[in-house]
């Protein structure tokens, strides 16, 4: 990517998390995914001092900061900590850039954090190796490193609907109690399982068409667009790029873990991946103090 368009890039992505709809957007999210909650329970311990960045719209505050001794959360778009320091007026946050984190002490974080594939933002690659060389100097020695990564080889959409979700929309319907229920939920069900098909088939043909092309799919690393919020450029990675760049930062892997947990991930398939390392050193160095 040439240097003028680089600039571009990371001023457009920024503008897209300043802009107040989406700004509203990911403040009202207020949910870990599944993946998300088994890797924060199993690798964030109670006492914790974490550094959630990429803080968005505070959808990971609620959970980190209820573990966490001190927590703070950072995010480069103003507009998205002004509504986290509403929505949580005790905690803290700072507007900071995740390539430049020269706030904090060496050391001084027992694990940092990154959701929703925040990282992938950071453009050119040498912002996003800066960004890996500042978590490791912030994180102490055994601490976690916690982030998710788009999976450029990801070109299958899997059919998928909730159950729950369509019973209590023929509950509204039709009355449990009426003698028509259980017939107008197995057609509905035979109409939803035949639409979700439809559609999964529709979004992985527009996926081939538009992603084997791209160097990314078979290099297994590169940048790709995403339509996204008016569209972001992201870059992307297969899980063995991403090890081999983080071995680099003085980080060692723990645990990879596809975002369709607990369905089993397949590499043409799975969206991103969430991942776990752990900073060189003595793993069982005490919490910072």
């Amino acid at each position: 990517m040439a240097t003028t368009s680089q600039a571009e890039t990371k001023a457009a992505n920024l503008q897209v998390y300043r802009d107040p709809e989406v700004v509203s957007h990911y403040a009202e999210l207020n949910y870990l995914t599944p993946c998300e909650r088994l890797l924060f329970e199993t690798y964030i311990e109670p006492g914790m001092k974490i550094l959630d960045i990429g803080v968005g719209g505070g959808r990971t505050t609620p959970y980190l900061s209820d573990k966490a001794s001190r927590y703070i959360g950072v995010d480069y778009s103003a507009e998205m900590i002004r509504t986290c320091r509403n929505k949580f007026p005790h905690l803290e946050f700072e507007v900071a850039d995740a390539s430049d984190l020269s706030a904090f002490a060496d050391a001084s974080f027992d694990a940092v954090v990154i959701s929703f594939n925040g990282i992938d933002c950071l453009v050119p690659e040498e912002r996003r190796w800066q960004c890996l060389r500042e978590c490791s100097r912030v994180l102490r020695a055994g601490g976690v490193f916690i982030f998710s990564s788009h999976n450029p080889r990801s070109v299958f959409l899997r059919p998928s609907w909730s159950r729950d979700r369509l019973r209590a929309f023929t509950a509204r319907l039709v009355p449990e109690s009426n003698p028509f229920h259980g017939s107008t939920f197995a057609m509905l069900t035979v109409a939803k399982a035949v639409h979700s098909f439809l559609r999964a088939t529709g979004v992985s043909v527009w996926r081939i068409g538009s992603r084997l092309p791209k160097q990314a799919f078979w290099r297994g690393e590169g940048y790709v667009f995403d339509p996204a919020h008016g569209g972001l450029m992201l870059h992307c990675a297969v899980p063995g790029r991403v090890r081999e760049e983080l071995s680099r930062f003085d980080f060692r892997p723990e645990t990879l873990q596809g975002d369709d947990y607990p369905s089993h991930s397949y590499s043409l398939v799975t969206d991103w991946y969430y991942y776990v390392f752990s900073k060189a050193g003595n793993a069982a160095g005490e919490l910072c103090a």
